[in-house]
């Protein structure tokens, strides 16, 4: 019994690395998912991927797509499909907002962050996002760079 209140933790937070990287944020906003009874447990055992994941509009609602989630161990023929696209829940303001500024600006909108909040509901937190030019990626580098040095150096 033990084992399994390890094995399922409500603290979880699976960041998308590379999505700061290929792109510079402009506004963030915090969506729910639909999800099914095995997803959410192979969440809270922290075996999803956001590496490649990205949202699109489909009639008038937000779908992120390409967010792995790894079938859960223990789950018989109920189990999830592994990539398959996921509903986000929005508010109709937000999801007017994200609209109306991507069609006109030609910006994405990129998974950045899953988490678990205090009530045990799973959390993805989106970035409307303007994609880097190669010098920008290399500007970030630097700036990585001379902030480990200055952590390293104790000032």
């Amino acid at each position: 019994m033990a084992d399994k209140q390890n094995k399922f933790s409500n603290n979880i937070n699976i960041k998308n690395k590379s999505a700061r990287y290929e792109y510079e944020f402009l506004d963030k906003f915090i969506a729910g998912i639909v999800l099914t009874g095995t997803e959410i447990k192979s969440i809270r055992e922290g075996k999803v991927n956001l590496q490649d994941a990205f949202c699109t509009f489909q009639n008038h609602e937000l779908w992120v797509r390409q967010m792995r989630i790894s079938p859960y161990e223990l789950g018989t023929h109920y189990n999830h499909d592994a990539s398959r696209i996921r509903k986000l829940l929005l508010n109709k303001k937000e999801l007017q907002k994200l609209k109306k500024t991507k069609e006109e600006k030609g910006l994405t909108i990129v998974p950045t962050r899953l988490f678990i909040n205090d009530r045990g509901l799973a959390k993805l937190e989106i970035a409307l996002a303007k994609g880097k030019k190669l010098h920008d990626k290399r500007d970030t580098l630097k700036q990585k760079d001379l902030d480990r040095e200055i952590k390293r150096l104790g000032l």
